[in-house]
């Protein structure tokens, strides 16, 4: 008697076979007809380019959170460590990953209200930002402050730095 098991894998591996069968004896001519004609595609590309300095920024914070993570995790992970050192690295590892998303929720925000790309970091009651934009006036910078401040609990020190 054939089992369940058996029955489904003679199946399938007879499709399998059909199947490669049909697409070997096929011709190329068929082929292109099936998959479509290639003149009809239209290429197209878009291209997503952001300051070469702010870029700098994000990768030299990005290595920064991480060796901070890296640590706290060696200390979560570390046996000798007591219960309170593991608290105090697993809460400083959640503020950091708070901080990071608060970071990353300014950017957006500056994006979608100004259209400008930005690079935030906050570091204790200070919150640095940095604006790629061509335009360096004091109005978009209170602007931009403004927005910021809104988005915070407590009243912070707000710095906007324009580049090129």
């Amino acid at each position: 008697m054939i089992n369940k098991q058996s029955l489904w894998f003679v199946t399938l591996f007879s499709l399998i076979l059909v199947l490669s069968i049909y697409y070997v004896t096929i011709s190329d001519n068929s082929l292109e007809k099936i998959l479509g004609d290639d003149t009809n595609t239209a290429l197209v590309s878009s291209e997503v380019t952001e300051n070469s300095q702010l870029v700098a920024l994000r990768v030299k914070e990005d290595e920064e959170v991480l060796k901070e993570m890296e640590s706290y995790q060696q200390i979560l992970l570390d046996s000798t460590k007591t219960s309170e050192e593991k608290s105090n690295a697993y809460n400083s590892l959640m503020t950091l990953n708070s901080k990071k998303g608060q970071e990353q929720e300014m950017e957006d925000k500056i994006k979608s209200e100004y259209k400008l790309d930005s690079f935030v970091k906050i570091k204790d009651d200070t919150i640095s930002i940095t604006v790629s934009a061509s335009e360096h006036s004091s109005n978009l910078a209170n602007n931009i402050i403004r927005t910021i401040q809104e988005m915070c609990d407590k009243k912070m020190y707000i710095t906007v730095k324009f580049q090129d």
